[in-house]
């Protein structure tokens, strides 16, 4: 089934709205130096296709390569030397801004690396560049964001894109920007979505050719999901593709024939996507549906909500999708990463989805594989190794509470599993904490909240861990914790698998037995994603570390927990 989405319109929100004005130029605020060296004007398209063999060394797309896979094939720290590793440098990025809060921002990130020079996105529209080797700031830049924006679930991005001698983000105000690599200094500036509807974006932006994706985020607010494509230097509008079909197009059906639900039907693009450049095919993950456990009144599957769908990148156009929860009742998105791998030849793309179930599609046309639980308890509902699912819990009538595993954060959050290859191993960060929810109908109205239940997340009662599964979705090790894991994955070729908790520890595992060799505690908790990198013939691993966000849908037990602001960066010790 196949969606041409409708021609280029104009996506800057209709009539006067009054932005936020400028931002100060943090550049006069000191007298550090306020430039980095020019490493971003060679990467292009033919530099992030081989990202991960040609340039290990480097970090220069938000998972590392196109697939997904958040591997990489450094190999200096390793299970011989990694009880060695030392804090090489401290970035403090502070909490300070406008709309940060301790209850409301958390450091969500992956940095990336180009030639020893490191881009990080963090809240409140800012931007640095550091020196990869020291943490020096280089230059930082600020967006200026609107006191009362429409945020539903934390003041957070999630990562940069860099080509060009340019990096590119998002903010939440719903703004795309593209700033000088060498000074942080605005070149362009675009609108995604109408701010005023409750609109906004968190996602690390994805170089493909000569174009730039994004996808939106509010669902919660009962706006129609998207996802666009720019031009990498202009940044002219290429084409939209919304994520819910209207009235008369392929899916369409799967919503009400009455009245607009479609039109505030959610599915928002809000993680980074995954690419195969041999088909010319974007995996975006899509969220849930508006109003979120309210079934009642969007009856159908509702397509595109908790999907995978592949776009071609030239056009926008839907080759294919998957829906992974039909008519969702328990807000499980399933925007996480799709992750690209082979086996016995053929093309295939795994997805841990926040219901509980680990998918195998084949990525050419998105035939399933196979379906497969990878967390404990799971009584929502069943789906079988064909597909089929069958609902068995979920919040059915007003003002009566139901409880269900897992949550509405799911089995696993936003954050990433990696793919070791060599192994043929999934390490994901499951999460294993239930919710009760109690249905309250709620009117749309633009620019509220459009959430159809009142949830109260475990305190107690919870568990998570670091486990391992093969491509089949056999287990095969499992690092146990009392707590939902809440960070992403790295996996490197030194045989290891780098994680951090809620609770501040950062360990390292074998890869093979699950066995943890390493651990120091960061002093606040973990829910971003770790990387790794060389300059100058050394290792480091980084990872941004400041806990927060929507903690009360993922361990509200946890909301006092220190909220760090700082990036660490390891090393070898002598």
């Amino acid at each position: 089934m196949a969606i041409i989405p409708d021609a280029p319109e104009s996506v800057s929100p209709p009539g006067e709205y009054i932005d936020a004005g400028e931002a100060i130029n943090h550049n006069q605020l000191s007298s550090l130096p306020h430039n980095a060296p020019d490493v971003t004007k060679g990467i292009n398209y033919d530099r992030i296709l081989k990202a991960r063999t040609a340039e290990p060394q480097n970090w220069i797309t938000y998972y590392g390569a196109y697939d997904g896979q958040r591997h990489s094939l450094l190999d200096q720290i390793n299970t011989e030397n990694v009880k060695k590793l030392k804090v090489a440098w401290i970035h403090q990025a502070s909490s300070a801004g406008l709309i940060a809060a301790t209850s409301t921002y958390a450091f969500e990130a992956c940095p990336l690396v180009v030639d020893g020079v490191m881009f990080v996105t963090g809240w409140d529209g800012w931007l640095w560049a550091l020196d990869a080797t020291t943490g020096e700031q280089l230059w930082r830049y600020k967006h200026a964001v609107p006191f009362d924006i429409t945020l539903c679930c934390a003041n957070v991005n999630r990562g940069c894109a860099v080509a060009n001698g340019k990096v590119y983000m998002v903010t939440q105000n719903a703004q795309l920007l593209c700033l000088d690599a060498k000074n942080g200094e605005k070149i362009w500036q675009k609108a995604i979505g109408d701010v005023r509807a409750g609109e906004s974006a968190s996602l690390a932006p994805l170089v493909i050719k000569d174009t730039l994706i994004t996808g939106s985020a509010g669902g919660e607010y009962g706006v129609r999901g998207h996802i666009d494509c720019w031009d990498l230097e202009t940044g002219d509008h290429k084409w939209r593709t919304y994520t819910v079909p209207k009235p008369g197009e392929p899916g369409s059906e799967t919503w009400p024939e009455d009245g607009e639900a479609w039109a505030r039907g959610g599915a928002n693009h809000w993680v980074t996507g995954t690419y195969d450049p041999e088909l010319n095919l974007y995996y975006a993950g899509t969220g849930n549906p508006a109003p979120d456990f309210d079934g009642e009144v969007r009856e159908g599957d509702n397509l595109y909500t908790d999907s995978v769908v592949a776009l071609d990148v030239d056009s926008g156009e839907i080759k294919w999708h998957y829906q992974f929860t039909p008519h969702d009742l328990w807000d499980y998105d399933s925007t996480m990463e799709m992750t690209l791998f082979e086996r016995d030849g053929k093309k295939l793309l795994a997805h841990f989805d926040k219901n509980g179930y680990m998918f195998v599609l084949d990525r050419t046309n998105g035939e399933l594989q196979h379906v497969t639980p990878f967390v404990d308890r799971i009584d929502w509902g069943v789906i079988t190794r064909d597909g089929k699912v069958t609902p068995r819990k979920y919040p059915e009538k007003e003002g009566e509470p139901v409880h269900f595993f897992p949550g509405p954060a799911g089995a696993k959050e936003w954050t990433h599993a990696a793919y070791n290859p060599d192994h043929d191993l999934f390490y994901v960060p499951v999460a294993d904490v239930g919710a009760t929810a109690t249905r309250r109908r709620r009117e749309f109205k633009e620019g509220m909240p459009y959430w159809g239940a009142a949830v109260e997340v475990d305190i107690d009662n919870m568990a998570g861990s670091v486990s391992a599964f093969d491509s089949h979705g056999e287990e095969k090790w499992r690092y146990r914790m009392d707590m939902p894991m809440a960070a992403s994955i790295l996996s490197t070729a030194g045989n290891l698998v780098f994680a951090g908790k809620p609770t501040g520890e950062f360990m390292a595992f074998h890869a093979e037995t699950g066995e943890k060799l390493w651990e120091f505690q960061c002093g606040s908790g973990h829910h971003s994603s770790p990387m790794t990198y060389t300059v100058d013939g050394k290792q480091y691993i980084a990872v941004p570390v400041g806990w927060g966000g929507w903690l009360e849908g993922i361990i509200p037990g946890m909301s006092a927990q220190g909220h760090g602001a700082s990036l660490i960066a390891f090393e070898l010790s002598d």
